[in-house]
């Protein structure tokens, strides 16, 4: 598509403080000209928006710009990383790409940079290392971490910047990514964009202490405020920030005080406001009072025909941008997942020397998963493993073992108590160069990161085309009595959400098998494993060069009256329920392990479901909104006509997972529970 031509002015993205030194009146007219860029362009999106011309809504940055314009044009746009937030579009105008494309995002036409899938301010440029920001605020924070510290362990000098209010300080997720900024001392600048106001709610009824900055001591990092009225001293105090933290790799806290010109967003009345201080707020407007300080000192003529560039240019994008076609659904499907990447050279063998043995070994579930970390530790330099208590201690079930002592922490990071920040921090550096692996130590504590797992690495694709190459290794399953915060099934609920995938073996070879196939996978996957199959008992595992076969489900028996369909520990049940109805009623059924929750490939279930007439379809969570509710409809929808009988669903009682041994076998699907279950049910 052609653009109109970016005038000269606005070629040059870049100023350095030395700059200010050199020549400080072409370094302040320069920030003036992309802060009048953004006003102007920020005020013509409302008037547009007002007009009925962009749809949803628009929350404009007008009185952020001597903030966040001095900042983009500081940083070095060929390494940094970047979140910008709802108040920033200076910043995206600085950053990367023509006016026009960030125009065609509000207009939200075929040229938006999200092909209209996210909303107004809601984009990034991952290829520039732009994160695209999410609702929830503090989660940005440590995907800018994490991007940033990929940034780092690839021998680039890179800083990171990562913005929230003053409302959304008051989040956890900021807790947690402050916290772990300061440990791994990365180098990030987060810079609380303080406007006084979270939506309606002023900072007094928000904080006891009003000096958001001072928190930056109880983690041990700097911290300072930064009055945003004078663009000069915003350029001089950032200036010298991102200096320090480039030099000196620590994280820097700024409290930048700004102005918010207008309410929230675009519907925002501010009748919450006090009589008059929506006026005085006005009042203080940097930009205007800027100008004149400028004009002030001979500049008068040259900014008079800066802003005859900047209305010309602004308006000649606007009519560019509206010219354009509506946006199509073309590809929307296919672009959930990313596509699939080749296979990577594996050394053939369970260990990772061309010397290594071929052959198999008789290892546990939990033996292979960390002969499987291993292998890709050993053999993939980009690969890292982290979660909680994984180091010294090895996991909460021994898998990690040793990787500590025999990798080092660079590359097995024993976090804090974080699965939030964790998990953000993983997909930062997933979406930058690394393929981290992370280990929750129950499946159950996900719950603290569903918004980075099912909001923000599962839509990163989809919204912004950016590759999240991440496993999530989740210990789950009931059986040990742990009671009902250890031992979820947790498939059904986070499945729900599209942009996963996920695999769950039931074997010790599959369990291999899926890590491998997991890793080299351009999207984020979820390896369920299941607790009760980490020790139970020891099978072969050899490297098998058909590996990603666990992407397809795996049928373990044939027979003719029904289709039984499960996966996980359910599987070994299911299996000794066949083995019983063999011997007592000579009656045989085909059996499949599904092993591939997510994409779920179902043609050969479906082709068995045509053969037998009937389906059975068992798991271990709860049968309410259970996974195999899906299953049933998926299987079912298209055959409905050939069926002998109404399909069966047999999975756990609809209770949080009770402790006493008593309860939980009540609660849980066994093989006797099956036996009696399919019995019934051919009755």
């Amino acid at each position: 598509m052609s653009f109109p031509a970016t005038p000269a002015l606005f070629q040059n993205r870049y100023l350095r403080l030395a700059d200010l030194a050199a020549n400080r009146a072409e370094a302040l007219l320069r920030t003036y000209a992309w802060m009048q860029l953004a006003r102007t362009g920020d005020n013509r999106i409302l008037d547009l928006f007002r007009q009925g011309l962009i749809r949803g809504t628009v929350t404009g940055g007008q009185g952020n710009e001597a903030l966040i314009v001095p900042l983009a044009l500081l940083a070095d746009k060929s390494v940094d990383v970047v979140s910008f937030s709802h108040r920033d579009f200076g910043g995206h105008i600085v950053w990367s790409d023509h006016f026009c494309d960030h125009l065609c995002q509000y207009f939200a036409n075929s040229g938006s940079p999200t092909k209209a899938r996210e909303g107004n301010i809601h984009h990034g440029d991952p290829k520039t290392r732009s994160l695209p920001m999410i609702s929830h605020l503090g989660i940005m924070l440590s995907n800018v971490i994490g991007a940033t510290d990929s940034q780092r362990r690839s021998g680039r000098p890179a800083v990171g910047f990562t913005f929230f209010g003053d409302g959304s300080s008051s989040t956890g997720d900021i807790h947690e990514s402050l916290n772990l900024a300061a440990l791994i001392s990365a180098p990030v600048i987060f810079v609380i964009e303080n406007n006084h106001y979270a939506y309606s709610t002023p900072t007094s009824e928000q904080f006891v202490s009003p000096n958001l900055w001072e928190r930056a001591k109880g983690y041990g990092m700097e911290g300072l405020a930064m009055d945003c009225a004078d663009p000069e001293n915003v350029l001089r105090t950032l200036g010298a920030a991102i200096e320090k933290v480039r030099a000196n790799p620590r994280p820097i806290l700024i409290e930048a005080h700004t102005f918010r010109l207008r309410g929230h967003a675009a519907y925002d009345t501010c009748d919450y406001m006090k009589p008059g201080e929506a006026e005085a707020i006005l009042a203080e407007d940097p930009l205007p009072k800027w100008r004149a300080k400028l004009a002030d000192s001979g500049l008068a003529a040259r900014l008079d025909a800066i802003d005859a560039e900047v209305r010309e240019f602004v308006e000649s994008c606007i009519k560019s941008a509206m010219a354009l076609p509506p946006v199509t659904p073309d590809g929307m499907v296919e672009d959930l997942f990313a596509p699939d990447a080749p296979a990577m050279p594996w050394v053939p063998s369970i260990g990772s020397t061309p010397l290594a043995s071929s052959a198999a070994e008789q290892l546990t579930m939990a033996q292979a998963i960390n002969k499987g970390l291993r292998k890709i530790l050993t053999e993939r330099p980009e690969s890292l493993v982290l979660g909680q208590d994984i180091g010294t201690y090895g996991g909460a079930f021994k898998v990690t073992e040793h990787l500590l002592r025999d990798f080092g922490r660079p590359r097995v990071f024993s976090t804090p108590l974080c699965e939030s920040a964790s998990t953000g921090y993983a997909i930062g550096l997933a979406c930058i160069g690394h393929r981290p692996i992370e280990e929750f130590q129950f499946a159950d504590f996900a719950t603290d990161a569903m918004t980075q797992l099912t909001l923000n690495a599962a839509t990163y694709h989809f919204r912004a085309g950016q590759k999240v190459p991440v496993v999530f290794r989740f210990p789950c399953g009931g059986g040990l009595t742990f009671g009902s915060f250890h031992s979820q099934e947790m498939e059904a609920s986070i499945l729900a959400f599209p942009g996963l995938k996920a695999l769950y073996p039931s074997t010790p070879q599959d369990a291999f098998n899926a890590l491998l196939a997991a890793y080299e996978d351009d999207n984020p996957v979820i390896i369920f494993e299941h607790k009760g199959l980490y020790r139970r008992g020891k099978h072969p595992v050899k490297f098998d060069p058909n590996y990603r076969e666990v992407w397809q489900p795996k049928q373990i028996r044939s027979g003719d009256f029904a289709t039984i369909v499960t996966y996980g520990e359910m599987v070994q049940h299911c299996d000794a329920a066949a083995t019983y109805f063999a011997e007592e009623y000579e009656t045989t059924f085909d059996l499949f392990d599904l092993r591939a929750l997510s994409p779920l490939k179902l043609d050969a279930i479906r082709a068995s479901v045509a053969r037998t007439g009937r389906l059975v379809v068992v798991h271990e969570g709860r049968r309410t909104h259970g996974f195999g509710a899906e299953l049933v409809s998926r299987l079912t929808e298209e055959l409905f006509g050939s069926l002998k009988a109404a399909p069966l669903r047999i999975a756990a009682l609809d209770l949080p997972v009770p402790f006493a041994p008593e309860l939980e076998t009540v609660y849980r699907p066994s093989k006797d529970k099956i036996v009696d279950a399919i019995a019934a049910w051919m009755g």
